[in-house]
């Protein structure tokens, strides 16, 4: 079999879903004895201080006899988290102006301090 045809194999339907940093990929793929499973990978995007960037994997494998409670679960779950604090995203990360009221805020922290503290050394104090 040619390596083509492995590939082709392989690929039997996929999906792919971008969040922001990260990309999950939702695959089809077959068994050697030419069974179906998922595999869901998730790709996560870091970069570093120098502009270059390298991405983290995970990935988990499912399998036909696992697709009904895995389904009932995920449904569950996603389920409990919607009814219990509804779509709208509420981390801290999300909110526009984030970074704003922490600098803000840090910095009356930093001003109201009169006191002198502990990690604050003078040459003389040596």
């Amino acid at each position: 079999m040619r390596e083509n045809d492995m590939l082709e194999k392989d690929e039997i339907f996929s999906k792919v879903l971008r969040a922001g940093r990260r990309t999950y990929f939702f695959d089809v793929r077959a068994t050697k004895a030419d069974d179906y499973y998922i595999t869901i990978t998730e790709s996560k995007k870091f970069t570093e201080e120098d502009g270059s960037f390298h991405f983290k994997k995970h990935k988990i494998y499912l399998y036909k006899e696992d697709f009904a409670a895995f389904t009932d679960i995920l449904g569950e779950m996603t389920a409990y988290v919607l009814n219990h604090k509804g779509e709208e995203v509420i981390s801290e990360r999300h909110q526009k102006d984030f970074k704003k009221e922490y600098h803000h805020d840090h910095t009356e922290s930093v001003n109201s301090t009169s006191e002198k503290s502990f990690t604050d050394i003078d040459f003389d104090d040596i």
